[in-house]
């Protein structure tokens, strides 16, 4: 039997056993929905994920894009599967009908991106990249704009980009050198150069839009002189017809070891004089702005990396279910049958390891989804405000933890094949080399931690709500037998963690900021951990329930299943964070005081 892409049995027990979002429909804005209304939705991506992006997967990812005769060749079934997608409302399923969505709650969408994305990330990326473009334009950019952009960015008409990184500037978009000179009221002539421009060319739709980062003549250096522009591949004539073609080229494309369909390029604006380039908002601003769409794609990226383990992980439990070889620690009778491996402890135990980061990811980015969505909807504006704060402190988490503990599971997931795993004979070894991306995208591990560690702890009381979150959530299964001793291990954790905040904020004021973030990743690790065991230990509670409702249940296995994850998640992965609060407390100068020489 073929594995799912993301088991729907979870998917229920995350949306409405554990973070109860049929609640969701309670609100103004989400009125007209109901659970039937999600889980025909979920439904729907599922099946199209199955039968438009799964099958050409491994095709795509052996029949990379090829730039020829001034054009960028994709296989047809790319273009085939997009065409459904957009058809089925998925382009805007979180506008306002309005503007022809169905405004869905957020958390629905991550999960119908994640299904999509477990089908096949590279052709997913396409319009997941013009989502996040089109919500840029219609919060920022002004209503001619909009009237333009908009509308076709949504059917699938347009696709979108983002361009930020430059070849001499990386992941510093201080040293941006990208410039724009003032034609007219709005209008630009813009010169420069982008590269990692992912979906930066193809012939997958009649347009592609790029909002790109420059900075003004005359504007001051560093990140405060920068703009965003929207600059079209093809000029769009007033009444919305194309025009002629903007003086944006294809520099060449790059490849890479994952996402080899999706094209990834370097982009040359202004070669033949200056690309026609249009203001969004007001100058200076580009960077506030591009960071929705930076937050929203770190999201995106900690959900696609969620995904990409998960259907690894089922894939693997189907394998070691099937495979037989080797027989019981001490059965030295050659003639007896074999056992499926799954019966050897050690592959329990890689099963258990990749079950607890994919079942735990996939509650983080649903809970980080729940409070987006609380945040732009919910009528109190204090919990709005609360949810604002909690989402901040977060995504730093919400885009690392899975990029780096999923990616894991994929790597477990091949070792359970054995050999088998290493071989193009099944996808594990293409899934492994598409999440092994998700580290470097939208900023590294590095880049998060030191914007959880040097910005978002100090924003507000978002640090104090987290503890909170959690130590009310240890009140509430304190009484609980069963999850007595996680209890413990959780309150352990928390107290060590506002130790070892505490600590680094003394650090900070007695040694200087830069031996202060020297160590941010740890710190970042740390934080992650704490908060998958919180969110465990919530799954658990719910899991407790279950088991003692109906003992005669079928689903008494599913929730057994989740108690092992959760155990072995606070029992074997909790604990690590003792000696990282331990290292970071001491104020361990070790590597950042490693002379660039002794390399």
């Amino acid at each position: 039997m073929q594995a799912e892409l993301i088991s729907r049995r979870d998917i229920d027990f995350l949306l409405y056993e554990v973070l109860d979002l049929e609640k969701l429909t309670q609100l103004e804005r989400f009125a007209d929905h109901s659970r039937e209304t999600f889980d025909q939705v979920i439904a729907t991506a599922e099946t199209l994920a199955r039968d438009y992006f799964e099958p050409h997967a491994a095709k795509l990812d052996e029949n990379e894009p090829q730039f020829k005769n001034g054009t960028v060749e994709l296989i047809p079934e790319v273009k085939e599967a997009l065409e459904h997608f957009y058809a089925a409302g998925f382009g805007a399923a979180t506008q306002d009908y309005e503007l022809g969505g169905m405004q869905l709650p957020f958390s629905i969408s991550v999960i119908c991106k994640a299904l999509f994305t477990a089908g096949n990330v590279s052709t997913h990326a396409y319009p997941a990249l013009s989502g996040a473009n089109a919500n840029v334009i219609k919060n920022f950019a002004s209503q001619e704009q909009k009237d333009l952009y908009l509308q076709p960015l949504l059917d699938g008409r347009f696709t979108g980009t983002m361009a930020l990184t430059e070849p001499q500037a990386g992941s510093s978009l201080a040293d941006i050198k990208t410039l724009a000179k003032p034609v007219s009221e709005g209008v630009y002539s813009l010169k420069g150069n982008k590269i990692f421009i992912s979906g930066g060319d193809h012939s997958l739709s009649e347009n592609i839009i790029h909002l790109v980062l420059a900075r003004v003549q005359g504007a001051p250096a560093g990140i405060k002189g920068l703009s965003l522009f929207l600059v079209p591949k093809y000029l769009v004539n007033p009444d919305g017809s194309l025009g002629p073609r903007n003086d944006v080229a294809l520099g060449g494309l790059i490849h890479k070891m994952g996402y080899r369909g999706t094209t990834s390029t370097l982009l040359h604006f202004g070669e033949q004089g200056g690309a026609v380039a249009y203001l969004i908002g007001e100058a200076g601003q580009g960077l506030a702005y591009m960071f929705q769409m930076m937050n929203e794609a770190r999201i995106g990226v900690g959900v696609g990396a969620v995904a990409l383990g998960y259907t690894a992980y089922l894939q693997a439990v189907d394998y070691a279910l099937d495979r037989p070889q080797g027989r019981a620690v001490g059965n030295r009778d050659a003639a007896s049958p074999q056992l499926a491996i799954i019966q050897h402890a050690d592959i329990r135990r890689m099963l258990l390891e990749a079950k607890s980061y994919v079942e735990g990811g996939l509650c983080l980015s649903l809970y980080g989804a729940q409070l987006a969505d609380t945040k732009s909807w919910h009528p109190d504006k204090t919990e709005q405000e609360k949810a604002a704060a909690l989402l901040e402190i977060l995504t730093p988490v919400l885009k690392s933890w899975p990029s780096r503990y999923c990616l894991e599971a994929n790597y477990l997931a091949i070792q359970v094949h054995g050999g088998y795993g290493y071989t193009r004979d099944y996808p594990l070894e293409r899934l492994y080399r598409d999440n092994r991306l998700n580290p470097i995208h939208e900023g590294t591990e590095g880049i998060q931690s030191l914007d959880l560690l040097g910005r978002k702890l100090f924003m507000g009381d978002a640090y104090s709500l987290l503890c909170k979150e959690i130590a009310e959530t240890l009140e509430a299964v304190r009484h609980t037998p069963a999850l007595a001793e996680l209890v413990g291990h959780l309150e352990e954790a928390l107290q060590k963690f506002r130790q070892t905040t505490d600590r680094l904020l003394e650090l900070k004021a007695s040694q200087g900021t830069a031996l202060f973030l020297a160590n941010s990743s740890l710190y970042l690790d740390v934080t992650g951990k704490l908060v998958v065991s919180w969110l465990w230990l919530r799954q658990a509670q719910v899991a407790c329930q279950g088991l003692s409702a109906n003992p005669a249940s079928q689903e008494q296995a599913f929730y057994r299943g989740k108690m092992n994850a959760c155990q072995y998640y606070l029992r074997w992965e909790l604990p690590k964070i003792h000696a990282a609060c331990e290292l970071l407390s001491s104020g361990d100068a070790t590597c950042y005081q490693a002379e660039a020489e002794t390399f």
